[in-house]
């Protein structure tokens, strides 16, 4: 992978925010610190010591959702709280887990084990494309984690994890537009303790995690932690007698506590993690057209079969990631206020190299290098005053630098496989294409590199925020919020095309040709008299009729079918002298909520607030200018948009009268502009003895939403006019005899595309947004038993998640007809075919023992629920398409003991 050097100004800044920390005064007063490790429920607490037994219902579990704590059942938010207890016995190991028990977030893993994308509501976006940030924030310990790839590894030593549903912008700042995952880990303790756990499953599973707490001195203590988790692979190559879709990967973390009792307290958290897998399996799910020239060459895949787990492949996937830093956190009293400082740096390292095409043919393989370097500062005030007044003022910075090199390899057999293509499965037309254009023999998809990518991003923001509790009578508190963020993002895009045939433009060839090549330059072309113009242009868009059929040549242009082969065209680099390749955004968000306590059993509130997202880099190779800065030629049904990119026919334009290159160049976006939020939501939270219910109503919309759509070698990213979704959310608790316990979950969803006209499949207006369940069921039954009073307990857990049928994508941009007056409304119609629906069964049984000892047997997709996570076009195979399966039936036994 590649190695740069981090920017100076984060590491000073880390050290800058550590000695500002270390500063405040500290107290000299001590005391002993409770340890929630000892769970002690017998002990007795005075006035000054908190409950830290575990949390059994809503009304004692923590949140900090408004980054004050509170219970579950006091925050007037909707959130739904997994706890460390829960994530040990439903054995969820990483975020991609955590969706089976939060049931309006999703989260799906795509190409490689960096790509993972969280979805709240039905919004979000971010995985793929290194320059699209996410709309659901990720923070774990107060630290935001800006990329999928430094959010995945096995969770460790976790306390809970909060799932913040709806815009968050007011209090986590710029990319908290549909909803914040908070992850909050535990503290170190004065106590000593640890556990230590193994566990072997299916496919050689192997996992191995331990932590250790205590004192270093009567006001410091440490805690260790590590994990290791490998497995073997469940897809077979079938070719290459290997196995993908493992798990190799490992992390340690360390911490320091400083706590004297006094009014100053620090925490200091540093961790390294490593991924080094095969992954991901795309199996085929359409067998196009083109599937037998890959029989034809000797290859192989498996058609149109996704779940049988087998492929074949030409090389493995790799996929490497790194990642690591450090955060230090002080809190200082100051009598009824409280000064907090977050200060942290982190660095993402991944890279993966894969057979993009998903079969044995040595066809196109593909690699990116990612390095993402990551400073944050956050302080903040809060109050803590026994009058009807409360607030809490802060401010974050943000900077960060992204780096990608990248490119497409053709192998030994792309350009076999294009030959046949472009002669109906007759070899020999590249050839003698090389002699009529007069390119050099054997040039074209030669073997060897076919693009390479340089992309960049420096992104430097800030915002303050703040907000007021005001509470005029008991029981009734009104909430005021706001957010400003400014936002800077430089960037810079480059790509080198080798393929000679992609740097030819179809129109132009042919007016050369025609005129015996005594027109070569625009230049030429527009010295010729009006009417000759006019009448070239008009035969060299036109295309020829099939099977002979009118118009033939010299009437028409026999080159244009070749379009279907200039997959990598030329990249114009940004920035140049007409695109400054920045953005600049600013934007105010606002929180306004009444929360009203109708009894001590029933909370209530209601809340209006705006969420912001900044603007999201496309770091691809579908990186265009936008229309206006570049016009492209107007092209008659059924020509291929890449011909609009010719020098003698586009119109006058910014970019063509500065003199840059638009040979095949189409017109597009180079970045999204900002999301904006804004939501109305309905709450009563009731808590009653062996009852705890949560519901929330809501209308949410977001305008400009970051569509972020695969086109089969990069991304198409435009704004979304409008989308917007309503629906509730249902949690439930019901425990009607103390040793079992019933929780349900339920939300509805009714999204829509109030305006979308600019999508990858045309128009989507009107339209329901895809891959948005209409309903999403989360259960679990648990149950335990105490043998007599021996302290020895067997607990069992079942848990049922459910997504109801929905189509999996909007559309597929391949399908496209563009001799149709709508060309996008086959690629809709063929996506409507692919649907999915998920009925996932998990359960575990655990032995726990008094002297700290516990058995675990568990399964994950009990019933083996097989289901297509995505699809998208086949690379380069027009009429197929490939998808991602999710993961089979799992099981196992995990041993722990806790000291």
């Amino acid at each position: 992978m590649k190695q740069r050097p981090s920017f100076n100004s984060s590491r000073l800044g880390l050290f800058a925010g550590a000695a500002l920390v270390s500063l405040l005064p500290a107290a000299a007063m001590a005391q002993a610190i409770p340890d929630p490790r000892t769970n002690d429920n017998d002990a007795e607490l005075t006035d000054d010591e908190p409950d830290v037994s575990p949390p059994t219902d809503s009304a004692t579990i923590i949140v900090t959702a408004t980054k004050r704590a509170q219970t579950l059942q006091e925050a007037p938010v909707s959130v739904s709280v997994t706890t460390g207890e829960t994530l040990e016995r439903a054995e969820i190991r990483d975020l991609l887990d955590l969706q089976t028990v939060t049931p309006s977030l999703r989260v799906s893993q795509l190409q490689s084990s960096a790509n993972t994308t969280f979805i709240i509501r039905g919004f979000g976006n971010g995985a793929n494309n290194v320059g699209v940030e996410p709309s659901v924030a990720v923070f774990i310990d107060g630290v935001f984690r800006s990329r999928s790839a430094a959010q995945i590894n096995d969770i460790a030593n976790v306390e809970r994890v909060e799932v913040l549903r709806g815009p968050q912008s007011t209090l986590f700042g710029k990319n908290a537009s549909a909803g914040v995952i908070n992850v909050v880990t535990r503290e170190p303790q004065f106590d000593f303790g640890g556990s230590i756990s193994a566990t072997y499953g299916n496919y050689d599973q192997i996992v191995v995690k331990g932590d250790v707490t205590g004192p270093l001195t009567q006001s410091v203590a440490f805690s260790l932690e590590g994990n290791y988790n490998k497995r073997d692979g469940y897809v077979d190559v079938v070719n290459l007698d290997e196995k993908i879709n493992d798990r190799d990967r490992w992390m340690v973390r360390g911490q320091l506590l400083f706590d004297n009792g006094g009014p100053l307290r620090l925490r200091a958290i540093g961790d390294y993690s490593k991924i080094d897998e095969l992954c991901c399996y795309a199996g085929n799910v359409r067998a196009g057209p083109t599937t037998p020239l890959l029989f034809a060459l000797g290859g192989a895949i498996e058609p149109e079969n996704l779940y049988s787990d087998r492929t074949y492949l030409n090389k493995l996937p790799v996929n490497k990631i790194e990642a690591y830093g450090g955060s230090l956190q002080g809190d200082l009293e100051l009598g009824q206020l409280t000064l907090t400082s977050i200060t942290s740096y982190r660095e993402l390292r991944a890279f993966s190299d894969q057979d993009v095409d998903f079969t044995s043919v040595d066809f196109i393989n593909e690699f990116r290098d990612q390095a993402v370097d990551t400073f944050t500062q956050e302080v903040r005030l809060a109050s803590d005053f026994d009058g009807p007044l409360n607030f809490l003022l802060g401010g974050f910075y943000f900077k960060e630098n992204v780096e990608q090199t990248s490119g497409i390899t053709n192998g030994t057999q792309t350009r076999p496989f294009f030959d046949l293509l472009a002669g109906n499965g007759v070899p020999g037309t590249l050839a003698n294409l090389e002699t009529q254009l007069g390119i050099p023999a054997g040039s074209i998809f030669a073997q060897g590199p076919s693009t390479r990518e340089a992309f960049s991003l420096d992104d430097e923001s800030y915002s303050i925020f703040g907000t007021v509790d005001f509470q005029p009578i008991d029981r009734l508190t009104i909430t005021g919020g706001f957010n400003y963020t400014h936002d800077a993002k430089d960037f810079t895009a480059e790509q080198t095309s080798f393929d000679p045939l992609a740097n030819i433009n179809l129109a132009d060839a042919f007016i050369t040709a025609a005129t015996g090549g005594a027109v070569r330059t625009r230049a030429q072309f527009q010295a010729l008299p009006a009417a000759a113009q006019a009448q070239l242009g008009a035969l060299a868009l036109r295309p020829c009729g099939t099977n002979g059929a009118p118009p033939q040549s010299p009437a028409c242009n026999p080159l244009l079918p070749l379009a279907a082969l200039q997959f990598l065209p030329p990249f114009l680099a940004v920035p140049n002298a007409v695109e400054p390749g920045r953005t600049r955004d600013g934007d105010w968000s606002y929180t306004g909520r009444v929360a009203f306590d109708v009894s001590d059993q029933i909370n209530t509130y209601f809340t209006y607030a705006t969420g912001f997202k900044a603007s999201s880099v496309n770091l691809s190779r579908d990186s265009r200018p936008v229309l206006g800065d570049y016009t492209p030629a107007t092209l008659p049904s059924g020509v291929r948009p890449i011909v609009g990119g010719s020098n003698f026919l586009a119109p006058s334009s910014p970019i063509l009268d500065a003199g840059l290159p638009i040979t095949n160049l189409t017109a597009g976006t180079r970045f999204a502009g900002p999301e904006e939020s804004e939501v109305y939501e309905l709450g009563i939270k009731a808590a009653f003895p062996g009852l705890a219910v949560n519901l929330a109503i809501f209308d949410q919309t977001l305008k400009g939403f970051q569509s972020n759509a695969f086109t089969g070698t990069g991304f198409a990213l435009v704004n979304a006019g409008k989308q917007s979704t309503k629906g509730f959310e249902l949690d439930s608790t019901i425990t009607p005899i103390d040793p079992l316990v019933f929780t349900f979950s339920l939300t509805y969803l009714d999204p829509k595309y109030d305006s979308f006209t600019g999508s990858a499949v045309g128009d989507l207006t009107g339209f329901r947004p895809a891959d948005i369940p209409e309903w999403t069921i989360a259960t679990s039954a648990s149950y335990t038993h105490e043998f007599g009073n021996s302290g020895n307990l067997l607990i069992g857990r079942i848990d049922y998640y459910h997504e109801s049928n929905t189509q999996i994508v909007d559309g597929l941009p391949d399908f496209a007809d563009f001799g149709a007056a709508d060309p996008y409304a086959a690629a809709r119609a063929i996506a409507a075919n692919y649907r999915r629906e998920i009925n996932q069964v998990n359960a575990s049984l655990t032995l726990v023992l008094e002297n700290g000892f516990e058995l675990t047997g568990y399964v994950r997709n009990l019933t083996n629920d097989r289901y297509t996570t995505q699809i998208f076009p086949s690379v380069a195979q027009q009429g197929s398409i490939s998808g991602y399966p999710n993961a089979p039936r799992t099981y196992g036994v995990t041993g722990r003991f806790r000291f």
